[in-house]
């Protein structure tokens, strides 16, 4: 049987700011988002199913992530938890959706996040291969499953 990777496109909008950064993005600043989502499996193999020849139905796909991923990261502002409790206060009263993680919100942690963040919602006949997020239009970065055992 052929193992056969499909992947899929999203975009979302986000700000963020690291902390403690020694640049410019240690200021609240937005950028527009690409993800791009490869799953792997092998085709199903059902000519009674409805699904059949596929490795998953895109619509399904899209589902998870938007849910999982762009309903939640899409217009927010990402902050790390190691900023000063008050700032935090501040940026809650000034933004409706301000979303505190446990890491600094780079391109790379936010790349891996979104990994964790889908994982447990696939199909068991399917697996998450790799994850390319584009924070601009030439950068990104990439989470790959066999880097990740």
């Amino acid at each position: 049987m052929a193992r056969i990777r499909v992947t899929k496109e999203f975009a979302f909008e986000t700000a963020h700011a690291l902390w403690n950064y020694d640049g410019p993005c240690r200021n609240v600043h937005g950028h527009s988002y690409k993800l791009f989502v490869t799953l792997i499996g092998e085709p199903m193999k059902n000519s009674d199913h409805p699904k059949n020849g596929m490795v998953i139905d895109f619509g399904d796909l899209k589902r998870t992530v938007n849910r999982e991923v762009v309903d939640v990261f899409d217009h927010s502002v990402i902050i790390s938890d190691m900023v000063d409790r008050a700032k935090l206060e501040n940026m809650e009263q000034m933004f409706s959706n301000v979303i505190v993680v446990g890491y600094q919100p780079t391109c790379e942690n936010m790349v891996a996040d979104i990994a964790y963040r889908i994982i447990p919602h696939l199909p068991p006949e399917t697996s998450l291969h790799s994850l390319r997020l584009y924070e601009t239009a030439r950068s990104y970065a990439e989470w790959f499953a066999d880097d990740n055992k």
